[in-house]
């Protein structure tokens, strides 16, 4: 498969209609000090995580799986289920080639620090080549709303009591409406030195088309009570010229949405335009579903595409 070496930036944008798509552990929507709404890295590359593990067939590491006593495995345990072999049984450059086997390792890297008797010095960290930014919301209002709602049970009573009469009332909050802005960056180069260290393969053309269909479908796949709602709304991918030096700034604060959900993409396209930046561009893709999503001012090299 061929190998990818080109850097890549971009933004994708999450959309959120009377749904949750982040929560702090309150169960509300996350804000920052000054009341914006946003959601944090995490969030999106558990979506990418859950679409790969479900729909593509490649390895997927960091993704909780539960015991024969439906507990979470801890990290030795994890790397057993996953790999089929012990920690404290491979040398640190197996337990290397094992983990960029899995395809979120490869993107996102990892932090690989196993506790236990004979296991504590095989720390490996791994310096992922797509690194995603918090997700804020661009949108013009951040409307949190709290709901009651009913369990089908009865609250328990005390001891030797039984069951209260009543059923458990609970609480959810969800934001109105938000469109969620997350920076990405691509650089092959940051696992090129771990890869090399194990013979193993690095980037390829097939992991950039996986990673795509991540940031194009994962928030929309996943679906539950509280995402229910969110999903994904567009994909903005420029790739620079293999050996471009170029550093682009975050896209976050270029990216303008209106009351009526219009996405402007002026500044975007003024920034693309510019002597210094245009001759490093390779290749400019946008993806969105134009049936439901209105985008003004795209930069006329975009290749238009559907999400």
């Amino acid at each position: 498969m061929p190998a990818f070496n080109n850097r890549v930036y971009g933004f994708a944008i999450i959309k959120s209609i009377n749904s949750n798509y982040n929560a702090d552990f309150s169960g509300q929507p996350r804000k920052l000090p000054n009341g914006k709404v946003y959601a944090t890295d995490k969030a999106l590359k558990y979506s990418i995580r859950n679409f790969w593990r479900d729909v593509s067939s490649e390895r997927v590491f960091y993704f909780k799986r539960l015991n024969n006593d439906m507990n979470p495995f801890d990290l030795v345990g994890l790397y057993k289920k996953v790999f089929g072999s012990e920690v404290k049984n491979d040398d640190k450059n197996t337990i290397l080639n094992n983990l960029l086997s899995s395809i979120d390792v490869r993107f996102f890297g990892a932090t690989f620090a196993p506790k236990g008797s004979g296991v504590d010095k095989k720390n490996i960290s791994i310096h992922g080549p797509c690194q995603i930014t918090h997700g804020l919301n661009r949108f013009p209002e951040n409307i949190i709303y709290t709901e009651q709602i009913m369990a089908p049970v009865s609250t328990p009573g005390k001891e030797n009591e039984g069951d209260k009469g009543n059923t458990t009332l609970g609480t959810q909050s969800k934001l109105e409406e938000g469109h969620y802005v997350h920076h990405f960056s691509v650089n092959p180069k940051n696992i090129a030195d771990d890869v090399a260290r194990v013979d193993a393969e690095g980037l390829t053309s097939a992991d950039i088309d996986k990673l795509k269909e991540g940031l194009r479908k994962g928030a929309s796949y996943y679906d539950s009570a509280a995402k229910s709602g969110t999903e994904n709304e567009l994909l903005f991918w420029i790739q620079l010229k293999e050996g471009s030096t170029l550093v682009m700034p975050s896209f976050i604060e270029f990216v303008d949405i209106d009351q009526d959900r219009t996405i402007d993409l002026k500044k975007v396209t003024s920034y693309l335009q510019s002597e210094d930046v245009k001759n490093d561009i390779d290749t400019v893709e946008i993806y969105y579903n134009k049936a439901v999503t209105k985008v003004v001012n795209e930069p006329e090299i975009a290749m238009q595409k559907t999400i």
